[in-house]
């Protein structure tokens, strides 16, 4: 039991700035493939692709009768990409849908994954290098990989981000709890998650957010319009309004 849960507390005060296995960019292989896609699993499983949905829809609004471009950073095996094509099929609306990824290996298997739509394209690529470029969006995605980063680099990231969505962005990312890390732990053992999985997820959380984060964060980038919610399961959804 000691081995599972650790010490009895685990401090969750400050973010952590512990590196993670899937930071390595040059990684690949059957380990990465299958984390890439447990974490799209347990994701979608505990409701967190219709965390990002859900801002999706409030920043479209009223923008339906157009095509909307959006981007997913950190865009993994492309889950939530393909989740947004559905979506967009069934509500008729035309999407233009981009993913972006450092890690070679990892666009190559979002590639493969989303071979059948027709409107999802992938890059490789570093992403303070994509906010360089002239290219905008109407909705830039961020889902699981804001908490990658430290706040000087965060908030850099943002402000390219709000530079270059028209419409706005959807942070999706984890709350930093001690009671989302023993859970984690459980689930780990429920999904027979990988050593590379485990130990990266639980990393995740502590480098996750309080509502406090965010909050400074919003106040620092000088946001006007702006939605902080948490959600299930140990999420907070940050919906950015550029218009």
């Amino acid at each position: 039991m000691d081995n599972l849960f650790g010490k009895i507390f685990v401090n969750t005060k400050e973010r952590s700035d512990a590196p993670e296995l899937m930071d390595d960019f040059a990684m690949e292989g059957e380990v990465l493939r299958d984390a890439l896609d447990k974490i799209a699993s347990i994701n979608k499983l505990l409701g967190g692709n219709a965390v990002t949905l859900e801002g999706v829809e409030r920043l479209l609004n009223a923008e339906t009768d157009r095509e909307i471009s959006i981007l997913d950073v950190g865009c993994g095996n492309g889950d939530m990409l393909r989740v947004l094509a559905e979506y967009g099929y069934k509500k008729g609306l035309r999407f233009q849908l981009s993913g972006i990824d450092a890690n070679e290996f990892t666009i190559g298997h979002a590639r493969k994954l989303s071979s059948a739509y027709g409107n999802i394209s992938y890059v490789c690529a570093d992403i303070f290098e994509e906010i360089k470029q002239e290219r905008a969006y109407d909705v830039i995605l961020c889902t699981l990989t804001l908490h990658h980063f430290k706040d000087a680099a965060l908030l850099g990231l943002m402000e390219g981000f709000i530079g270059k969505a028209r419409l706005g962005v959807v942070v999706n990312d984890l709350q930093r709890s001690a009671v989302a890390y023993y859970l984690f732990k459980l689930i780990c053992l429920v999904f027979g998650l990988n050593s590379m999985s485990r130990d990266d997820g639980l990393t995740s959380i502590l480098r996750g957010f309080k509502h406090k984060d965010l909050l400074g964060y919003s106040r620092q980038l000088n946001l006007k319009k702006y939605l902080i919610r948490w959600k299930w399961a140990f999420r907070y959804q940050w919906v950015i309004f550029t218009r």
